[in-house]
C-alpha cells in the first residue's frame, strides 16, 4: 500500500493529515497540530511505528 498523506488546515490555525489510499478511500485522519512542522512529524511518527501494529480491540462487541 502506497497510499499517500494529505496536510491541511483544519480552520483554526492548526494543520492535520489524511493517509488515503491509492483508490481515494481516506483510511485515517490525524488529530489537530499546532503547526505544519508538529503536522509532519506526527506523520513520520505513524511512518515508524505502524508498519508492524497489532490490532487491539477494545470494543464491548464481538463479531
Amino acid at each position: 500500500m502506497a497510499g499517500r498523506f494529505v496536510i491541511s488546515e483544519d480552520g483554526r490555525g492548526g494543520f492535520r493529515f489524511a493517509l488515503i489510499a491509492n483508490n481515494g478511500q481516506t483510511l485515517a485522519i490525524g488529530e489537530g497540530f499546532p503547526s505544519k512542522v508538529a503536522c509532519v512529524n506526527g506523520i513520520e511518527t505513524v511512518r515508524r511505528n505502524a508498519p508492524e501494529a497489532t490490532i487491539d480491540d477494545q470494543s464491548e462487541q464481538s463479531g
